[in-house]
């Protein structure tokens, strides 16, 4: 069975300022989505399935979706703020969707196959999509399930411009993910990767460390936990119009709660994305090189 690729493109883009995931900065007028589903088909996937908003849809449609419906299958769903479970209802104060956890939560119609998830604005390289597709499309023998990320040097994942975020993962063993710890001020001083935070020790890292960079692999099994999670989150959240039900809260309760086991997947893969106006040039001339 092939898997599916899950992409996640319904951030507002407020910081960026626009609708950075149809924004074209590969040389030939390319999003970055645009190498994302090539590289997952040359991978193997055999569906696309993006996360968009309702007021996207007729720009998605013109500039995305025709770009891939002859190539692969292509679906998209809504990432709404009624999108919410019988019983539950939407706080008048809220003004941004759910978080990215609600955000796959919405497609659980739309994939029943093992599935990889991505950030639309995200580049993840050719060899992350390899490595994660062989992953989904290996029958696993456990009966515990085993979900997964691809695990990025942290070398990789630098700026040249500044400090960065990062969730720095610890593995086991059988490298297996133990725990992420979020590291926000990470920079490159001379020959050396540290985190030196506002308050508190530095931190040197080894750029071999791997982290997270949120591609993950799941299996239709991780929608029925997202379910539950997500009634939780309601009762205990609502009255909070800035809540968020994030995939790292998730991921957290299965590390907790030992209920799956979550690979780490290697990968040589450089790792590039767009978060603010500035960012725009450093990608286009990465794209530029590749």
């Amino acid at each position: 069975m092939k898997p599916t690729l899950l992409i996640l493109a319904a951030g507002m883009g407020s910081r960026y300022g626009g609708l950075k995931q149809l924004d074209q900065l590969g040389p030939h007028g390319e999003t970055i989505m645009d190498y994302s589903v090539d590289f997952a088909i040359q991978a193997g996937f055999g569906k696309v399935v993006f996360v968009i908003r309702k007021s996207m849809e007729e720009d998605f449609k013109t500039h995305i979706l025709s770009k891939y419906i002859h190539k692969v299958a292509v679906d998209y769903v809504f990432q709404e703020l009624n999108a919410l479970p019988e019983g539950f209802s939407v706080n008048p104060e809220r003004v941004k969707p759910y978080g990215t956890a609600h955000a796959i939560l919405v497609a659980k119609e739309a994939v029943r196959e093992p599935f990889a998830v991505i950030n639309a604005d995200d580049f993840y390289g050719k060899d992350a999509f390899n490595v994660m597709s062989h992953f989904l499309q290996t029958p696993q023998k456990e009966n515990q399930p085993h979900f997964s990320m691809i695990g990025y040097r942290l070398e990789n994942t630098l700026s040249e411009n500044g400090t960065v975020s990062r969730g720095v993962c610890t593995a086991n063993e059988n490298n297996e993910l133990v725990n992420i710890t979020e590291m926000t001020k990470i920079q490159r001083v001379g020959q050396t990767i540290k985190n030196i935070p506002e308050i508190g020790e530095e931190t040197v890292l080894d750029g071999s460390t791997p982290v997270s960079m949120n591609f993950w692999g799941f299996t239709p099994l991780f929608f029925q936990k997202l379910d539950a999670m997500f009634v939780d989150f309601l009762r205990n959240n609502n009255d909070n119009p800035k809540s968020e039900f994030q995939i790292p809260t998730v991921i957290n309760y299965f590390l907790t709660s030992g209920a799956a086991k979550i690979d780490i997947l290697k990968s040589d893969a450089q790792w590039f994305g767009v978060t603010y106006q500035a960012d725009r040039e450093y990608v286009v001339q990465k794209l530029k090189q590749l």
